[in-house]
């Protein structure tokens, strides 16, 4: 069975080769914790799981190794830390406590490691230094910054050159620099801030520099995927790829794995728009199997639009698939499997379950065998029928909320504000709530 998959770094969909048949390795890039996971950032999660569950069924007799790391020290850790007037490693140990709740919650294996930066500034400090040895990186004002205009392939991931991508973007202006595209290895901190003592003085290291280090550790200095969101491509990926190769004089990943963006009314979710979601919000109302499933009926290169009325059909197309939920643990045929293999083609697989519920009906014993394997290995059917139907009952809102969300949807409906009334209806559909207007009355009820 072949695999194939979309290659940022080529543009193309490629047959996966593995370096090494017998250790598959997969680095994925981890949450910052300085506050709640947002739905956007659910995406990647889901995503990358169902691609190690697949080269777990591809490859069962070798060791897959799946690294996603954890950002532990950050300008947004230490300004939120400041905030609530509480240490960074307070912080970070309570947020990521709430990240591995809500993995759990969307059904998320455990990856093989989960290595955290603090934990590695040897690492960090020794590739710094690796780097001046070799002539790639120089050091300014207690700063260290990494001198893009000696490697050559700079852009190639994003596919464009380097004054396209400074242009524009985030990155920092600094006197401290040679060029305006050099990014910082090592800086100092300020005083009261998280640092370290290094050979370069007391500081800590930049972001870009503690996913190369920590990818080389545990999965060597050339492994088979590295993936990540598509806002990583630049600047994050692309200098990673530069550190790893000028340091080690190797290809870093053979496979460049992005995900598309999350987006609220085609517009990207971000909390500096404010238009976010976080996933502890939905815990009340969704089963998590609802946001995976929903997350996955779009294929994982193109944008994801978050609405109300996907994660309705989504729970609807659940509710039909667990009548034919087994315990039983049957291997999936290839005919079945043959969507995922196809750049890891999530719509087509929902839709080849849903025909597979349709000759279920019929009284089809091995569709209903393969409808129940094909959803466990999209990381669905992680919940028995009971423990299904006891979390419907959960999640319902309760009357007092119901009645307070109609009374404003009658509020918008008597201001003819049509758009508003329509949003609350459909969140009350979503929650299971059916409603019927009779005059100036809405008489509502359980689904």
């Amino acid at each position: 069975m072949l695999l194939k998959i979309t290659n940022t770094l080529s543009r193309t969909k490629e047959n996966f080769v593995p370096i090494d048949q017998e250790n598959i390795r997969m680095y994925v890039c981890g949450p910052t914790v300085y506050d709640y996971p947002h739905v956007g950032n659910a995406r990647p999660l889901i995503i990358f799981d169902v691609l190690f569950r697949l080269l777990k069924k591809l490859f069962p007799k070798s060791k897959v190794t799946y690294v996603r790391n954890i950002t532990d020290i950050d300008d947004k850790i230490i300004e939120t830390s400041k905030k609530l007037n509480i240490t960074t490693s307070e912080l970070t140990n309570k947020v990521l406590d709430d990240f591995h709740n809500d993995c759990d919650y969307l059904g998320c294996l455990k990856p093989t490691v989960e290595p955290k930066a603090t934990d590695h500034l040897d690492e960090m400090i020794n590739l710094i230094k690796r780097l001046i040895e070799k002539g790639f990186a120089y050091q300014s004002n207690d700063h260290v910054y990494f001198e893009v205009s000696r490697f050559k392939e700079y852009g190639k991931l994003s596919n464009k050159n380097i004054k396209d991508l400074v242009s524009g973007s985030r990155v920092a202006i600094s006197e401290n620099k040679k060029e305006s595209g050099d990014f910082v290895l090592w800086k100092p901190s300020k005083e009261n801030e998280p640092s370290w003592d290094s050979p370069f003085g007391k500081g800590r290291p930049g972001w870009h520099l503690e996913c190369s280090a920590m990818s080389e550790k545990y999965l060597g200095k050339h492994f088979d995927f590295h993936g990540g969101g598509l806002d990583l491509i630049f600047p994050h990926h692309e200098n990673e790829i530069a550190q790893s190769v000028c340091t080690n004089d190797k290809k870093l990943s053979n496979y460049w794995l992005h995900n598309g963006y999350v987006t609220v009314e085609k517009q990207k979710m971000s909390k500096s728009l404010g238009n976010f979601v976080t996933i502890n919000e939905l815990k009340n109302n969704y089963n998590g199997q609802v946001i995976r499933l929903a997350m996955l009926s779009t294929h994982y290169t193109q944008p994801f639009d978050w609405n109300e009325n996907i994660l309705e059909n989504s729970r609807k197309n659940l509710e039909k698939w667990y009548e034919f939920y087994s315990d039983d643990v049957e291997s999936i045929s290839d005919s079945n499997l043959k969507f995922l293999l196809d750049d890891l083609n999530t719509p087509l697989m929902i839709s080849n379950i849903n025909d597979l519920y349709k000759k279920a009906k019929t009284g089809d014993s091995l569709s209903a065998n393969q409808l129940s394997s094909s959803c466990k290995i999209l990381g669905l059917f992680n919940q028995n029928v009971k423990e299904w139907k006891n979390f419907k009952k959960i999640g319902k809102m309760s009357p007092e909320e119901i009645e307070k969300l109609i009374l404003k949807r009658n509020e918008a409906r008597a201001k003819k504000d049509f758009k508003t009334s329509d949003k609350i209806r459909d969140l009350l559909v979503s929650k299971g709530v059916l409603i019927k207007d009779k005059g100036d009355n809405t008489l509502w009820e359980y689904k």
